[in-house]
């Protein structure tokens, strides 16, 4: 098969249609566009919920929320996620656990004493605009800006790269989270 890499869909597509390898044993791990803009989507979706979890329901409840959030769409049961949020700074600029995320979050967590719930600031609404996506078999890297919108109609627009890893169950969860407010003069 010369010209076809390990790990190339049209190497797998050869073997099928030559019978060398059965439908049934085909695995394909590839993420797509649809995939990292749903990906997306449920960070947004996610936000907001936990903003609205703490509204009508404490901090009990916003952080149940966050927990559960952090378990589905970020990639720390595989090992550290690289996760640089927006407002953090010195020893704790950079979180590689779960534990680190969801102080940012959420907040409460007297080992993360500067952390007041970035999650918590009463969202309503978001919207992304991706300045490129980069997508190479079950990995795919997005740069661009989220715009989030409060209840008081504040917009805040927050520069976001995010890395997505498609895994063995087939789900994408977030690897890499850098944010960063616009550079102003």
């Amino acid at each position: 098969m010369k010209g076809f890499h390990q790990g190339s869909g049209l190497a797998l597509i050869w073997l099928v249609a030559s019978g060398s390898l059965g439908a049934a044993e085909l695995v394909n791990r590839n993420i797509t566009e649809a995939d990292v803009k749903a990906a997306q989507d449920g960070w947004g979706k996610a936000l907001v919920q936990i903003s609205d979890d703490y509204r009508t329901g404490g901090i009990d409840k916003a952080r149940a929320t966050a927990n559960a959030v952090l378990d589905s769409a970020y990639g720390y049961a595989d090992g550290p996620v690289l996760f640089k949020p927006t407002l953090a700074s010195g020893a704790q600029t950079f979180r590689l656990t779960k534990a680190g995320a969801l102080a940012y979050f959420v907040g409460h967590d007297p080992a993360y004493p500067a952390d007041t719930g970035f999650a918590l600031k009463n969202w309503q609404r978001y919207r992304y605009d991706n300045a490129a996506i980069y997508i190479d078999g079950n990995m795919a890297l997005t740069m661009g800006t989220v715009h989030l919108v409060d209840r008081d109609n504040k917009e805040v627009d927050v520069d976001k790269t995010w890395g997505f890893r498609k895994g063995d169950d087939g789900k994408e969860r977030i690897i890499l989270h850098h944010s960063s407010l616009p550079y102003s003069h």
